[in-house]
């Protein structure tokens, strides 16, 4: 089950990032469907779980391209739709070198979810719930009904968004960019940031997404680290919504948690190997088969260097 983000996203990649005041030829431009909760549960679909999705569209072309691929995929969805106004868009800029994007988005607050927009019973019954950290009183609602029946509710969040305080004592999974510990507490160290949001919050995980070198996770005894794989990167679109998919995903079928932490390394870094936010998720077997023979971050890596590294990347002081 999700709650949360969609976007329509024109991918334009191009051969070089453009400097101010140039001009750039593209080499192409596509329409992609995307956002942050939809995609992680269209992956959480084809890997073959039942899955259901609530979000907010306008009336628009872009509304209705969403409504259609959700379909399409299979995602059984309760759409919420603000009349006359426009669906949440974005243009990424691609850097066919690194496969590197920039993201130009636009979202109009008219379709914002708000508690009064989501039933209970469309969360009741579910094994998991994800949502994102952006409309926080919609999403704190369904986190609050989740709890009350034991659902676990994993939680993506790359900023703090007003609100974002309450939302957290209902998150059992805080999955966060590498950003968002420092944003909330003033703590650029993440070996420290991280524990901190688990005390506060009372969380039976928190984590923070790397991205080539992995993801860094703190379970309230111990750090996990696990390394990132290397791929030819086309386009890194959407390598954190399918994360957090392939998380709900390990989450469900019970595994151990270094488990889940590599399967979603390994399913956010395909998704990395073709175009737009759900253009690489790959399937469970090839998952497995760069999970078996795939080449980590740093093939000579100790837990201490990752860890100097995974702090270095927040910008801390190792």
């Amino acid at each position: 089950m999700g709650v949360g983000i969609n976007a329509t996203d024109t991918i334009i990649r191009l051969p070089r990032f453009p400097a101010l005041d140039s001009k750039v030829e593209l080499l192409s431009s596509e329409v992609k469907p995307g956002g942050q909760v939809a995609s992680a549960i269209v992956a959480c679909r084809r890997w073959g779980l039942s899955a259901r999705y609530v979000g907010k569209i306008g009336d628009d072309a872009a509304g209705r391209f969403q409504m259609e691929e959700v379909e399409r995929e299979g995602v059984e969805a309760r759409w919420i739709v603000a009349p006359g106004y426009m669906s949440q868009t974005s243009f990424i800029l691609v850097d066919e070198p690194t496969g590197e994007r920039t993201v130009l988005w636009k979202r109009d607050p008219k379709i914002a979810l708000r508690p009064a927009d989501i039933k209970r019973e469309w969360i009741s019954g579910a094994r998991a719930l994800l949502i994102d950290g952006h409309d926080t009183e919609a999403a704190a609602a369904a986190a609050r009904w989740a709890s009350e029946e034991k659902i676990p509710v994993v939680g993506d969040f790359d900023n703090r968004y007003p609100g974002v305080e309450v939302l957290l004592e209902y998150v059992d999974f805080v999955i966060a960019s590498k950003d968002f510990p420092e944003r909330l507490t003033d703590e650029r160290n993440l070996l420290k940031s991280l524990p901190g949001i688990f005390r506060k919050f009372k969380c039976r995980l928190t984590a923070a997404t790397l991205g080539r070198l992995g993801v860094l996770a703190w379970d309230g005894a111990r750090f996990l680290l696990c390394p990132g794989f290397r791929v030819k990167s086309a386009d890194t679109t959407g390598a954190g919504d399918i994360f957090h998919g392939a998380f709900l995903y390990g989450l469900v079928k019970n595994w151990r948690l270094e488990e889940i932490l590599e399967f979603s390394c390994a399913a956010a870094a395909l998704n990395c190997t073709a175009a737009g936010a759900r253009g690489g998720i790959a399937s469970l077997e090839e998952i497995d088969h760069l999970r078996q023979t795939g080449e980590r971050s740093d093939p000579a890596y100790s837990p201490e260097v990752l860890l100097e590294a995974a702090s270095a990347a927040a910008g801390a002081n190792s």
